[in-house]
């Protein structure tokens, strides 16, 4: 195996969720080069129907952050009743919920159909086939790039105020929000189960 962030496979081994950001800007040809990653993806009948929010605007940031707060607190509960092996994470987590304003860049994935969904499907599986594609790409070219990045839906857990804030029409649902910037700490691999624990064959 390389060790080179642009090879496929060593990036898919090496891409961890990166949480702490540093604050310094995200050039904008960069940030093209992660949204056209991002529009290679496939969709469902190929409608092309995914659209990306680029948020930099500081008062907006903060609207962010703000719903993302009431959201991690209510997710992390009392930190002292966290699990030692979950506290690195939730440690990560907190660091962002308190910095969140402060990251260069926040994209929203978001499709957009041709008639106002209905119920909690446009936000789950039935839909989101046309919009995972994307943003697993974003994630990789982000990682090819030097850029940390971290997938969350936290901050769109009150889904009419996150919508009130991006001015998003009703035709046009936020999927996830993905924090991205320059990380302060380094790349690594990734620690997964073994296949032998997770595979199946033909059946359960």
């Amino acid at each position: 195996m390389t060790t080179e962030a642009s090879d496929l496979f060593y990036a898919i081994h090496h891409t961890r969720a990166m949480r702490r950001l540093k604050p310094d800007p995200i050039p904008d040809d960069v940030l093209m080069k992660l949204l056209d990653a991002a529009n290679q993806g496939p969709t469902g009948s190929n409608k092309q129907n995914a659209r990306w929010i680029v948020v930099r605007d500081p008062a907006q940031k903060q609207k962010l952050a703000d719903l993302n707060r009431t959201a991690v607190n209510a997710y992390v509960g009392n930190p002292d009743d966290i699990a030692p092996d979950m506290r690195g994470i939730v440690n990560a987590v907190m660091w962002q919920r308190d910095h969140f304003h402060e990251i260069p860049a926040l994209l929203i994935p978001c499709l957009k159909f041709d008639q106002p969904p209905t119920g909690t499907w446009a936000a789950g599986a039935g839909a989101g086939g046309s919009i995972w594609p994307a943003v697993q790409n974003l994630l990789l070219a982000a990682r090819a790039l030097g850029l940390g990045a971290a997938l969350t839906t936290l901050g769109l857990s009150d889904r009419p105020a996150a919508k009130a804030v991006l001015g998003l029409p009703d035709t046009v649902e936020p999927f996830a929000i993905i924090p991205v910037g320059y990380p302060t700490g380094n790349f690594g691999s990734v620690t997964r189960k073994p296949l032998e624990e997770i595979v199946h064959y033909d059946r359960w």
